[in-house]
């Protein structure tokens, strides 16, 4: 399972249920590295997106909340739910793509992270646990680049001991 985020100096990812930056290079990253695969986020991250479900992907939605339907996604509503149902796909054509919650509780499980490092430290209200410090180092990182006004590269980290989900286990570290 891989995980795609664009983050900031201090690992924010967001303030009020938006994106911190604009960066058209960033999202044209995100489309040719997700399309045609699967991508799982949580409730919130998946009704802020423009267009809904993410076209030419498999969409799953994580999310405790039971009553919650969406033409054209695939719900689940917890981690053996999501790990049931991505038995079904190759791993390596899956990517977390956010929310917090949902990147903070499958970062152990996913082996490779494509990041957009940008350097700003823009205000955020959301962040991510910082890659390097769960185990993750930059295998390869992009030349710096600058668009709209920022610094950034992108790099992909790889984690050297992804966890395997084990049905069952204790999930209290999970909330939605």
């Amino acid at each position: 399972m891989n995980l795609i985020v664009a983050v900031s100096n201090n690992y924010g990812i967001g303030k009020n249920n938006g994106l911190l930056f604009n960066l058209p290079s960033d999202l044209k990253y995100f489309k040719a590295k997700t399309l045609n695969k699967v991508v799982v986020m949580g409730k919130k991250t998946f009704l802020s997106l423009p267009k809904r479900p993410l076209p030419n992907r498999t969409n799953i939605v994580l999310t405790h909340d039971r009553s919650f339907t969406a033409l054209g996604i695939i719900i689940v509503h917890d981690l053996n739910e999501l790990f049931a149902e991505l038995e079904k796909y190759d791993s390596d054509d899956v990517f977390v793509c956010g929310g917090a919650q949902v990147y903070n509780a499958l970062m152990p499980y996913c082996k490779t992270a494509f990041v957009t490092f940008i350097n700003d430290s823009a205000p955020a209200d959301t962040h991510i646990n910082n890659l390097e410090e769960n185990g993750f180092y930059i295998e390869e990182q992009s030349e710096m680049l600058h668009e709209n006004g920022l610094d950034f590269s992108f790099a992909i980290l790889r984690n050297p001991m992804p966890k395997s989900f084990q049905k069952g286990q204790n999930e209290t570290t999970f909330s939605l």
